[in-house]
């Protein structure tokens, strides 16, 4: 067939009526590699099912005997006939000291990223973010030696001034005892140790910003600040979210070092909403009372709440993809442009 012009193809090229010869397709190798993706996936899945299924298992039991309220009570006898048990305190324990570190290192941690991408050399940048990453290889346990022995009595003299300025508030009320194992301190170690994780992946993000993007800006006479406020910021906007929320999934679940730092209150002291006070939180509690996991009423006090934290956790992370998928690539959400010559949907509508 020749073409419109009435010009015969160029010699090699298929006619429009021929079909092009792609190959044999579905080898063995493509067919066991999409297999194992699918199995993968369908793995994952599984296995977060199972354990959710297993706290549930064990966890409905004692919740069953429960004499008291478990979402709204703070007392805590799964031992006692009938057994008593709320998470109330667990909950706020570690929701506030979970958001507090997330109020301290998501700040420092993009604008350590924008420093080691767009404003320091080269020869300070690969530094700095070496020193940094190897944070997340520290021990859980060395930051609760370290928050408690050395870091706590640092941190007095900043207490006792929140405690002197903003007392008034319950949140910051300074408690008689001069405590250091306080919900505060934990707060500012679970910072430091999910801040090179929130600096990690931002930092990859705010690299990946289109060439285009950043010299566009400079083009057009921006600042350097205004080209990341205008071209980075919105571009990465979805990562950062995405580190942010690996982090709280960190901050959540961090044990050791919380469990080593934190004072218990005692069961006979009142309640107290201030973060200058000790706690504990859902991990803490369960780590701190293994030993009483003999009886199924027990055990399964602490399954439960175990559940909730897993529940908590799962949440978290799905709000954080919800969020990463309606921001779409580079964090902007899509927009419908209209065309020349549309009419506006509200014409004639008397608006």
């Amino acid at each position: 067939m020749s073409s419109t012009d009435g010009t015969a193809p160029p010699t090699g090229q298929p006619r429009d009526d021929q079909q092009v010869d792609l190959g044999p397709v579905g080898h063995l190798g493509d067919r066991l590699f999409a297999g194992l993706a699918r199995g993968s996936g369908a793995l994952v899945v599984l296995i977060v099912a199972f354990v959710g299924i297993f706290l549930l298992a064990l966890a409905i039991p004692a919740l069953t005997k429960n004499d008291s309220s478990f979402l709204f009570s703070r007392i805590w006898e799964p031992g006692a006939v009938p057994p008593q048990f709320g998470i109330a305190a667990l909950f706020y324990t570690t929701v506030i000291s979970s958001i507090i570190a997330m109020a301290i290192a998501v700040p420092i941690a993009v604008g350590v990223a924008l420093f080691t991408t767009y404003y320091a050399p080269k020869r300070l940048a690969a530094p700095v973010s070496h020193a940094i990453d190897l944070l997340a290889a520290v021990p859980s346990i060395i930051y609760g030696l370290w928050g408690i022995l050395f870091f706590a009595p640092i941190l007095r003299p900043v207490i006792n001034g929140i405690g002197s300025a903003l007392g008034w508030i319950p949140l910051f009320e300074k408690p008689v005892t001069d405590n250091v194992g306080v919900v505060f301190t934990a707060s500012v170690v679970l910072a430091i140790m999910i801040l090179p994780v929130v600096t990690a992946i931002s930092r990859e993000i705010f690299a990946q910003t289109p060439v285009a993007h950043r010299e566009g800006a400079l083009a057009l006479g921006s600042t350097r600040w205004e080209m990341i406020r205008m071209a980075v910021l919105p571009y990465g906007r979805s990562g950062v979210v995405s580190a942010s929320m690996l982090g709280l999934g960190r901050a959540l679940g961090e044990t050791v070092a919380v469990l080593i730092i934190l004072s218990v209150p005692n069961g006979n002291d009142p309640w107290n909403s201030s973060i200058f006070a000790g706690g504990e939180t859902f991990a803490s509690k369960i780590a701190n009372n293994a030993a009483e996991f003999d009886t199924p009423e027990k055990t399964g006090a602490y399954i439960a709440a175990g559940l909730v934290l897993f529940v908590v956790t799962f949440l978290v992370n799905s709000a954080a993809r919800l969020i990463v998928a309606r921001s779409g690539p580079g964090g902007k959400r899509t927009r419908k442009v209209r065309r020349v010559g549309d009419k506006p949907q509200n014409e004639g509508a008397g608006l």
